[in-house]
């Protein structure tokens, strides 16, 4: 596998880190695929039960490398222009669709494509230094890796078409005022925070967790009627799993229950 994503399981977390720190994490070829591959093989281990993903050096993902973008275009633009369905869009959906909790560590800025894989995680905990921006059409692109998708349900349809019109950078202060992450922590206990929140959710009941992640997504564009019945649906699904007797359990002994993620 690629030296560009580094991949540790440990109790039950897998954190996936972005290592092309001299590139700001940049998403070249070889990162794209290497992250498409760690994340679905981080979706089919049983083993683990939340995800965490973060960069390494001072940015979490600066999106495209245009560099390497640039010579694609120069050669025809066939291989830049796939780029999208090739490795954004399953790279989104699996951060989306994940069956277990996605934490991303805001470690510093992410832009475009690597703000739109923070926005598909299912939780964000980023650091007071660290920044957001579309970037999109700051050259003359539109919104990919699922920002269209993710950003209004963040922060409301018109914030999200401001953000997108005139891309901007959103400091961390303004990113937890408008709703972009969960929390912000000094940039010297990121990766701490993000760990402790991360492993609490390895710690949790994770088909509870899978079956909430469909239900939110199914909600986002279904009527009542039938998110009621989808809610009926994954209840009896969660209801079958082992935590849940495990967790009756414990509540009737007054006991604090330990999940298996089971």
């Amino acid at each position: 596998m690629s030296d560009t994503v580094r991949y540790e399981v440990t109790d039950g977390l897998a954190t996936v880190t972005l290592n092309r720190p001299d590139a700001m994490n940049a998403l070249d070829v070889e990162l794209k695929v290497a992250l498409r591959d760690t994340l679905r093989e981080a979706a089919a281990d049983e083993g683990v039960r939340a995800v965490l993903l973060t960069g390494s050096g001072r940015a979490f993902c600066v999106g495209q490398d245009l560099k390497e973008h640039t010579g694609a275009l120069q050669q025809g633009g066939g291989s830049a222009l796939r780029t999208v369905e090739e490795h954004y869009n399953p790279i989104t959906l699996a951060l989306a669709t994940m069956p277990k909790p996605v934490v991303a560590g805001v470690n510093g800025v992410a832009a475009g494509a690597g703000a739109g894989f923070a926005f598909a995680a299912d939780h964000r905990v980023m650091a007071d230094t660290a920044a957001f921006n579309t970037s999109f059409t700051g050259v003359a692109l539109s919104a990919d890796s699922g920002v269209s998708w993710t950003l209004p349900r963040l922060v409301g349809p018109g914030r999200a078409a401001d953000l997108l019109l005139f891309p901007r950078t959103v400091q961390a202060d303004e990113a937890l005022q408008l709703g972009l992450t969960n929390r912000v922590v000094p940039a010297d206990a990121l990766a701490e925070e993000a760990a402790a929140v991360a492993r609490r959710l390895a710690q949790g009941p994770t088909a509870a967790y899978a079956a909430l992640k469909e239900s939110l997504a199914y909600g986002a564009a279904h009527s009542l009627a039938d998110t009621l019945a989808k809610e009926a649906e994954l209840q009896v699904r969660a209801g079958a799993s082992e935590d849940h007797r495990i967790a009756v359990d414990a509540f009737v002994r007054k006991e604090k229950p330990r999940f298996t993620g089971r």
